[in-house]
Formats: structure tokens, sequence, C-alpha cells
């Protein structure tokens, strides 16, 4: 088992009617805040007009920048940056689903810096070596940006869609109440499933199976994801529902599951280069993406892992054949994210080309080959972009 080293010192609210924490939490921070959103759903909610009534009572000066796309474009992380030094922000406040957040930490980070926030990213990267506090407000249960130091962004120009971890963006206090999930979509509830479901099966699927307690861990949410994600999309406003899945996307990607595991993920690098291009959720592609990406990875030698994960996550009967039961399990991660979800299970489906393939296959390896559960070189890619056709 490797060394790893465990280190989330996120504060989370978890549960209804936690804003009268928020002006307290603001406040150990400074006055002057910027509050980040994305389009108008937070003020047809009602949560806008409370967010603002918690600010304004502790005498908070708020400047706004609203518009935060779904693949958050660099162009908004500068208009966040420019924003922090001409008002001397003291703490952002984001109110939004993922692609806000994440765009928030690199105005966070691009703040303390005088370079452009894009030379965070690529293979020279600069480092991140400190960030203006962040707090939080989840309004969708997805890439678990509220509790990690990770996030993705999206440069149009060269049409490069890039992460990056460091430990100053990680937010200081998040609020999780399950019920400003209620207006979410069907189609987004589904994507932030996928995409969550991702999250654990790109560790989950690690040859390093040393920690039996995690594996139990990861199949755990994983059925949490299979049970509760149908209900949040027939039942908008199922509490149950809506908190297991958004406990589970805050889990799903905080660095608990890792356990020292150090193969690279594969699908989001896959997927970061569609969306890139194509500007598709995110979850939807790894929702095509990951069945394929199984299917190419499955051999004799590894099948045990798929035999793991559809007995006790999808309840397949253990007493099959090894390779039967794991071309089971492919077929039932298909069936759940393209009937079950509901999100169309082709590239063809949502208008991407294959003309584009080779050059997206080239960018997902740009650091070199994607040495994860398999190794996957440019061609690798290139044949599991076929499949998704």
């Amino acid at each position: 088992m490797n060394n790893f080293v465990y280190d989330i010192p996120v504060k989370v609210y978890f549960g209804e009617n936690q804003l009268g924490n928020l002006a307290p939490e603001i406040l150990k921070f400074g006055k002057r805040v910027l509050l980040t959103y994305g389009g108008g759903s937070i003020k047809r909610s009602g949560l806008y007009d409370r967010v603002m009534a918690e600010l304004k009572a502790a005498d908070c000066t708020v400047f706004e920048l609203s518009g935060i796309e779904p693949n958050p474009r660099i162009t908004s992380v500068r208009k966040g940056v420019e924003m922090c030094k001409e008002h001397n922000i003291d703490v952002l406040l984001a109110v939004g689903g993922g692609s806000t957040i994440d765009a928030t930490k690199f105005m966070a980070a691009g703040a303390c810096v005088e370079h452009d926030a894009w030379e965070f990213f690529g293979a020279n990267a600069k480092p991140i070596e400190r960030a203006l506090p962040i707090v939080t407000i989840l309004t969708l249960s997805a890439t678990g940006s509220e509790m990690d130091a990770g996030g993705v962004i999206t440069n149009l120009e060269t049409q490069d869609k890039l992460g990056r971890m460091a430990a100053p963006m990680l937010p200081k206090v998040s609020f999780l109440d399950p019920t400003l999930t209620y207006t979410v979509s069907p189609y987004q509830t589904a994507c932030g499933a996928a995409d969550m479901m991702s999250h654990i099966l790109e560790v989950y699927f690690n040859l390093n199976d040393d920690l039996f307690m995690l594996d139990s861990m990861m199949e755990a949410m994983l059925k949490t994801i299979v049970k509760y994600a149908p209900i949040a999309i027939a039942e908008p406003e199922n509490y149950e529902a809506r908190a297991n899945l958004m406990w589970c996307s805050s889990w799903a990607i905080n660095g608990f599951i890792n356990g020292g595991r150090r193969k690279a993920w594969s699908c989001h690098p896959m997927e970061h280069e569609l969306s890139a291009i194509y500007d598709i959720a995110h979850g939807h592609g790894l929702a095509i993406l990951t069945p394929r990406w199984m299917e190419y990875c499955l051999e004799e030698s590894n099948a045990y892992r798929y035999v793991s994960l559809g007995v006790n996550v999808f309840g397949i009967d253990p007493k099959g054949e090894p390779m039967a039961i794991a071309k089971e399990c492919i077929e039932r991660m298909r069936e759940f994210m393209s009937v079950t979800l509901n999100l169309p299970d082709s590239f063809t489906k949502v208008g991407i080309k294959r003309e584009d393939f080779a050059v997206m296959a080239r960018k997902a390896c740009r650091y070199g080959a994607i040495r994860g559960f398999k190794t996957l070189e440019p061609e690798d890619v290139e044949r599991i972009f076929e499949m998704c056709i």
C-alpha cells in the first residue's frame, strides 16, 4: 500500500437553513466580497436575495460577476481577477455549480499574481502559491469542486480545456443545502450523476487494489448514485435523494478514496477535449465515453475488477464466468447512463464529428500516454472515440 497524505480542511455546513451562518464565516476574511454566479437561476429561485440579505446585514460591500459559463472560460476568470484587484476584494463567494466554483478558484489565485491566469495551465504552468479566501454555496451536485482544490478552465481561442490542482484554492467554507438543487433540470441532474460516477470509477479501476476498505466505500457510493439519481430525476424535490447525491458528489473527489493510488485518470482527459471543441455538458461526454472505455480496457487479467463492480454495485449473479460477468457489467453501465439517466449514447447524437478525432486524441495525450487502468496512446484514444460513433 502506498503512502499518502489526506488533508481536506473545508468547513461544511450541510442541510437546510444554514445560510444564517454565512455572514459570520465571510466576516472572518473581510467585508469586501466578490459574488460570482452563472445565469439567472439563483435570482429566479430567490437564493440571490437570501444571500444578499445576509451580506448586507453584515455590512459587506458586494461586487458581482455573473454569467460564468458551463465549461467556464478563461475570459470569465480574467474578468474576476481584474475585479479582485480593482476593488481590493477580501473574499470570493461562489454561488452555483462546479463551473462557477472552478472559475472562482482561479480568480482567487490570479488575484495574487501579476501574470495572466492562463499561465497557471499547461506543461510550463506557473505555481499557485497563494489565493484569496473562497466560500461556496453549492446549487448542483456533480463536480465536487466545493470540497477539493482543483478546477478545469476552457480557452476557446486555443480550443483547450485544462485542469489544475493547488492547495491554496481549496474553499475555506462550503454550504451544501440539498433543497437548492430542487430546481436542477432532469438533464443536468443526470449529467451530474454521470460526472460523480466517473470520478469514482477513475479511481476504482486501478490494479493497485490493496485497500479493501476504500474499494467497499467506492462501491457504496456508486450504489448511492444508482439508487438515488433516478429518484431525483423523477421526484426533483425528494430531499433524501438530493441529499445523498450532494454528499456523494463531494466525497467522490475530495481525495479520500484515492488512498495513495497513483494511476492517471483516463476518461476525464478524453472528455475534456470533447467539450473544449464542442462545448457539450461534461457529464454527458463522460456518460458516452465511460462504457466504451471500460470495454476497450477489459482483459482476462483485469476482469476481476469488473466482476467486483458488477456483483457489488449492479447485483449481477457472482456464479457466472468472470469474463461474462465483466461484459454484463459494462452493459449495465451503458444502460444506466443511456437509459436510466436518459443521456443520448453516441457522439453522432451530440454532433461530435470524426474529423476531429485525431486532434482530440493528440491533445488528450499532450503530456504523453495516459497511464491509467490501461495505458492509452493517441491511437488508443482514437479507437475509443470510434467506438462512440
